[in-house]
């Protein structure tokens, strides 16, 4: 335990040490959850292409942008706050980091409250459709990942405002931000799935 903290504390300012087990350990998940997505998306597109088998495809026509859309712009918004305060952190900025984290944070609860909402106005449920199953089952797998991410999100501020990250200790604000970019890059996939490819025909 001394030998890694005399490793680290020779690091060059900025520094970063990705050989950390917990940020490899992310890596993984990132992959793991990625894949479970994928199949999940595939599924969609799997089914999108026999609509005369399951019935109206989208269900209830093609699902509006009128939250989907600022609800993105929001998620995106809230991986850039992050970014920027991890990189201030690297520069030694620790109040750069508490504002970063704070903004992202609140985009992130913002993100599920309209998401919520966006639940609400849909003319389906789970149960009456194979639209109704796909889009409640992964839009929700992704809304519990939003939850998990916004529990790091706060763990990671509270840390940050007691003082436990400098220039060279921060590797848990490396994999937190790592896990909330995944996180962002899915709605991506998951947004265009449900909201753009129905536009393209």
């Amino acid at each position: 335990m001394s030998d890694r903290v005399t490793i680290q504390s020779k690091l060059p300012v900025g520094a970063i040490d990705t050989r950390a087990s917990g940020w490899w350990a992310m890596i993984f998940v990132v992959f793991t959850e990625g894949a479970l997505f994928a199949y999940l998306l595939f599924s969609y597109f799997y089914i999108a292409v026999q609509p005369h088998v399951y019935g109206d495809w989208p269900d209830g026509g093609i699902p509006s942008l009128s939250l989907a859309l600022p609800n993105t712009i929001i998620l995106l918004l809230s991986s850039v706050a992050v970014y920027w305060g991890e990189r201030g952190r690297r520069l030694g900025s620790n109040n750069r980091l508490i504002a970063g984290l704070a903004i992202g944070l609140i985009l992130g609860i913002a993100f599920l409250v309209i998401q919520y909402f966006e639940w609400a106005e849909r003319p389906f449920s789970l149960s009456s459709s194979a639209y109704g199953s796909l889009y409640f089952t992964i839009t929700g797998f992704h809304m519990m990942h939003v939850i998990a991410g916004v529990i790091g999100l706060a763990a990671m501020l509270v840390w940050s405002i007691k003082g436990y990250f400098d220039r060279v200790r921060y590797a848990p604000i490396q994999i937190g931000s790592l896990y909330w970019h995944f996180v962002d890059a899915v709605w991506l996939c998951v947004f265009f799935t449900f909201y753009i490819t129905p536009r393209l025909g």
